[in-house]
């Protein structure tokens, strides 16, 4: 393994080396070394064990005995880190007792499974994220309200707005880039400050981990220029929901084909069968892309997120849209997933249904008609209403302990409960607003 690592750093001429893994916050938890320095861990590589068992607030939620387990460091995850002249960021996984219970595992054993029915698995994910014209200091003075808005004018799509602070999206862009992210396009979108991240498509692992990297280097860039990037889902009603939308497609490993496309351009049969695995278990498993309390603000009544597991060609207010194509442009696209989901897990989800529906052959209902948002169709399954019911759907989910593993399950519903029981106590604005008078 030394010497594989040693030949990566000279391909990047790295002389530092930011290496981690990525936790149930999809927060990086790194340690930076200089090279000589990261050969030489690198003999016997350890993390503490804790990134198993604790929030993005830093919180232990489970977990009894707290050590420097085994590490395995990933070469292929290698890549550039701009934030500093000869800098390199590798990913390297717990690979102890808490191994199963790490995202990029649970996600790797979906990946696995795919290859052993014959796909390799392509991926990508579009986040939106909001701009404040504030930085890491005057949020917390202002103790998060009445935070100044970055581009407070903006509309959809703006040109002007893209024009008026192009110099500004384009660091952002080149921030990404130089993180090696696939980057399809970065452009403005609905709302104050609100910008939209699209990712080209990746295979297999890479997909995810280009997801973490650029969520982290758009927050870093933010904060470079005093400003900061908010994944937030719901931040108030001056704001729009924002998602993190997952997009995959399924294709041969022999011949590379697009196991998706069809030659009439609708969905074929085995989309259709990926759909309804996602049908059926989703609901169930949903805290696994939804793990956040704010999360669940953005699917209430008015929100253009959807409210139940729904699918359709090309509609935007479906769970999961169909993108048919007679070529290589075929994907489903899961709609659910907000700007704060785990990449890993969101993916894992969305790949671990979908093969449970090809493989026990499942067919998907009819297309659901033209409806907007808030439709819940007769017969769809209504998505949790908030965290806690999202914990206990997936406690007593049988599928999701055959496909995600017991131990992933008992410990991230442990982390959904003690998630929801922090804000249990805490109290709004306008919850006073609307209460302290009687």
């Amino acid at each position: 393994m030394t010497e594989t690592l040693t030949q990566a750093l000279e391909g990047f001429e790295a002389e530092i080396v930011h290496v981690g893994q990525f936790d149930y916050g999809a927060v990086f938890r790194e340690r930076r070394l200089r090279r000589a320095q990261f050969l030489d861990w690198a003999g016997d590589p350890r993390f503490a064990n804790v990134l198993a068992y604790w929030d993005s607030a830093d919180t232990l939620f489970g977990g009894s005995k707290f050590f420097t387990e085994t590490v395995e460091i990933d070469a292929s995850s290698m890549r550039r880190n701009p934030s500093e002249p000869g800098a390199v960021t590798v990913i390297a996984e717990l690979s102890g007792p808490a191994r199963d219970l790490m995202p990029r595992q649970v996600l790797r054993r979906q990946i696995e499974r795919a290859a052993t029915l014959g796909y390799k698995v392509d991926a990508a994910f579009e986040f939106e994220v909001l701009v404040l014209d504030e930085d890491a200091a005057t949020v917390r003075q202002k103790g998060f309200e009445g935070l100044a808005k970055f581009a407070p004018d903006n509309k959809c799509w703006s040109g002007a707005t893209a024009n008026t602070h192009a110099a500004f999206i384009a660091g952002m862009e080149a921030e990404i880039l130089g993180h090696d992210v696939a980057l399809y396009a970065l452009g403005v979108e609905l709302g104050p400050g609100c910008l939209e991240l699209t990712q080209a498509a990746s295979e297999g692992l890479r997909a995810a981990d280009d997801a973490c990297f650029l969520r982290m280097a758009a927050r870093s860039y933010a904060r470079k220029q005093g400003k900061t990037a908010s994944f937030m889902p719901y931040l108030g009603q001056e704001y729009p929901g924002i998602g993190g939308h997952c997009v995959l497609s399924l294709r041969d490993a022999q011949s590379g084909r697009n196991l998706f496309s069809d030659p009439s351009g609708t969905t074929n049969a085995l989309a259709r069968s990926f759909i309804s695995g996602m049908m059926e278990i989703v609901p169930e498993a949903f805290a696994m892309c939804t793990s956040s309390v704010n999360a669940y603000r953005r699917l209430a009544p008015g929100s253009w997120a959807p409210k139940s597991l729904t699918w359709a060609e090309y509609p935007f207010t479906v769970a999961v849209r169909s993108v048919p194509h007679h070529g290589p442009r075929a994907r489903l696209e899961f709609r659910v997933p907000p700007a704060d989901c785990n990449p890993y897990l969101s993916l894992a989800l969305m790949l671990g249904a979908g093969l449970d529906g090809i493989e026990r052959g499942l067919v998907a209902p009819p297309a659901t008609e033209a409806a907007g948002p808030d439709t819940v169709p007769e017969g769809a399954q209504r998505f949790p209403r908030d965290l806690a019911e999202a914990a206990e759907r997936l406690a007593v989910s049988t599928h999701a302990r055959r496909i995600f593993g017991t131990g992933f399950t008992e410990n991230f519903v442990t982390a959904c409960r003690a998630e929801y029981a922090s804000l249990t106590r805490a109290v709004s604005a306008e919850e006073r607003a609307r209460y302290l008078e009687g």
